[in-house]
Order: structure tokens, then C-alpha cells, then sequence
């Protein structure tokens, strides 16, 4: 499908670009996570050694990005659509973990809330949300119970860009040429990039909030495009997620394909490096960085469709076998974990095609 949007990775490469001119000093470059000797200390990380080794354990997880982008058929839409047009009519939670846990899989991460802004929950502070959709489910309550039950780890993303919840924010649909022409800011704003608001931060302080207490235990929390929360408000998220839930893993997304890029200005703090649509290096990744002059054990996460898009579309089938086998042999090898995207239909079912190349992926890695 031909887009006048920018690929991912582009409008992700070109916010770090300008994080890293927002502050001067070789603490908030890629520099800033060169790798270091392993300390004689435990580290300055929030979680012990000991519980970021039981999370990389875990070794191989399913990302599900499932929503409103999913029926309009854009990953980012402009959050105009009526919540009835999300519409899955054979929407079953328990099929995608028990394909993930019958390909292998380990944990599972779903698009609780993604550009649109449309919530997969019936949230409390929007109207924008399934309780008013054409499928009522609470589909982030429907995971959980279906992971409790055969014994995979939820866990729950969350974008930071949302184009419908705005609170007076300025999204990147608004910033790049061509993705929101209607959106006309004053002349003084021409040069200013993506931001959010303090009254979108405490709506989305109440959503996390919502997730992690309504729902049980969550082993992961992914945070998408934390570089326009700003250091101060993403570090209050961070303590705040930590506080509501301890044991959680807390993933800001660096969105880069090279951990040796991540950007502290852009996604500091976090338990974990994303390497989006990457490999870990051949020597192995190392997960001890320095930052700000501190020991830190961040363990490497691979995120990676299973296709091409990370929502359904038709046309976008599973990469060739011996490709999603060579993927997941340099992440097993490579010492970092891999969550491969694996999007529900617009029936909200995982295809039988993806099914199926999952199937096939567990017996040639031999897991």
C-alpha cells in the first residue's frame, strides 16, 4: 500500500537526530552507551542482575500490534476514524497465546494503545476505546487471563504519540510535510518539533496507571516514542511504572537498529536497549553501559515483523523460512531477546499463514 507517510525507522532516526542537538556533551550522544568492563559492583540499574537475567531467559516473545491501524489499513492513522470502525468479528485473545506458546514463545507484548489513540481497554479517560466500538471486548483484560491461563507473561505497549488524544500537543503527524496538511501552527512554531503537553502527560500518567493496576501483573512495559515526554516526565514515568509495579520491565524504545545509537535525551531511562528491525552485533551484545559515568545492566531486545508491516495487511505475508530462522539464531546467539511481530487480522485472529510459518520457525531453530 503506497503511503505519503515516512517509514518508521526514518521519523525515528530523525527525532534523534535532533534530541542529540537539543543537548551538547558526550553524556547524551551514542556515546553515551559504549559498552564497559563488567563492574565488580551489582550496577546502578533499578533491578537486580539476577531479575534481568530471568527476563533474558525468556530468550523469544510475540508482538502483537493489533487496533485501529489494523481496519483503516495505516500504521499511523490521524486518529479521525469513529471508534466503530474497529470491528473484529471472531476477536479471541486465547488463539494468539496459545499460537505463542505453541511456536515456542515465552511472553507476549499487545498494542494496548497505539498512534490512533483508540484503546484496546475500556479506559476511563477517553471516550476514544472499545466500550464505544463496534467489539466491546476489553482485549487487554482478555490477555491477560488467556496468558495466566497457559502460562505465558503478558506484557503491554503504549505509544506516547497519540493523534486523537491530543491535550494540545503537537504530533509528528503534525511536524513531517505531507502527514497532516490540515494542521496549520502559528509562524513562531514553524521550526518546532513534536511535543506533548503537561495535561496529555497526566492523561497519559492515568492510563498507565489504569494498565498496571486494573490487570494483574505485567512482565514488560513498552513505551513507544518516549523521546516527546521529555527527560523529566519520562523519569517521572519511569519511577512511576516501577513504583505500581516493582518486578516490571520497563522498555522505552530507543527505535534504532543499533544499540550503539541509543540517544539518552531521546529514551533514558530504561530497563532495556531496543534494536528495531536489527541484529545484535556478531561478538555478541554486551549488556553493560555506561552512562552519565554509571555501571548499568541493559539487557538487547530485537523487535522485528514477522512480514513487512507490524499491522495486518493483505498482500503481507511471512518472510521466507530460512530468513525468520536466521533472525532467531542471531538473537539466541547474539545474547539478546527477540519479539517478533506477529499482527492479529481484521477478524482479530492470527492467520493461518502466520501460524503456520511460526510452526515451521520452532521445529528449524529446534526450540
Amino acid at each position: 500500500m503506497q503511503s505519503n507517510i515516512l517509514p518508521r525507522r526514518q521519523f525515528i532516526k530523525r527525532a534523534l537526530a535532533t534530541a542529540s542537538l537539543a543537548v551538547s556533551g558526550s553524556l547524551f550522544t551514542g556515546k553515551s552507551l559504549l559498552n564497559a568492563a563488567e563492574p565488580n559492583t551489582p550496577g546502578s540499574q533499578r533491578l537486580s542482575i539476577k531479575q534481568l537475567q530471568k527476563w533474558e531467559s525468556l530468550k523469544y516473545g510475540m508482538f502483537l500490534s493489533f487496533g485501529m491501524s489494523t481496519f483503516v489499513q495505516k500504521e499511523l492513522p490521524d486518529g479521525s476514524h469513529k471508534p466503530t470502525v474497529y470491528a473484529p468479528d471472531k476477536l479471541d485473545a486465547d488463539q494468539w497465546v496459545s499460537v505463542a506458546r505453541d511456536a515456542g514463545m515465552k511472553y507476549v507484548v499487545l498494542t494496548a494503545k497505539h498512534v490512533a489513540g483508540h484503546c484496546l481497554w475500556p479506559s476511563k479517560h477517553t471516550d476514544y476505546t472499545v466500550a464505544n466500538s463496534t467489539n466491546k471486548t476489553n482485549v487487554v483484560e482478555q490477555l491477560c487471563k488467556a496468558c495466566e491461563k497457559r502460562g505465558v507473561l503478558p506484557g503491554l505497549y503504549y505509544c506516547s504519540w497519540d493523534n486523537h488524544n491530543r491535550f494540545g500537543s503537537r504530533t509528528r503527524s503534525d511536524v513531517s510535510g505531507g502527514w497532516d496538511q490540515n494542521v496549520h501552527f502559528p509562524r513562531s512554531q514553524k521550526n518546532l518539533g513534536p511535543y506533548t503537553t503537561s495535561l496529555y502527560q497526566s492523561f497519559q500518567t492515568a492510563q498507565v496507571t489504569e494498565l498496571l493496576k486494573d490487570f494483574g501483573p505485567i512482565a514488560e512495559m513498552w513505551i513507544d516514542i518516549p523521546g516527546e515526554l521529555g527527560h523529566g516526565y519520562r523519569t517521572f514515568l519511569y519511577n512511576h511504572i516501577a513504583k505500581l509495579q516493582p518486578q516490571t520491565v520497563i522498555m522505552m524504545n530507543s527505535g534504532t537498529p543499533s544499540y550503539t545509537q541509543y540517544n539518552t535525551v531521546y529514551a533514558w531511562p530504561s530497563d532495556l536497549v531496543a534494536i528495531e528491525r536489527g541484529l545484535p552485533p556478531k561478538k555478541k551484545y554486551q549488556p553493560w553501559h555506561t552512562i552519565e559515568g554509571k555501571q548499568y545492566y541493559m539487557p538487547g531486545e530485537v523487535c522485528d515483523p514477522i512480514g513487512h508491516q507490524w499491522f495486518w495487511m493483505p498482500g503481507d505475508p511471512p518472510r521466507p523460512d530460512a530468513a525468520l530462522a536466521k533472525q532467531l539464531e542471531a538473537c539466541r546467539d547474539g545474547n539478546v531477546n527477540l519479539l517478533l511481530n506477529v499482527p492479529p487480522d481484521t477478524h482479530g485472529l492470527i492467520p493461518k499463514e502466520h501460524v503456520d510459518a511460526l510452526m515451521r520457525l520452532r521445529k528449524n531453530v529446534r526450540i
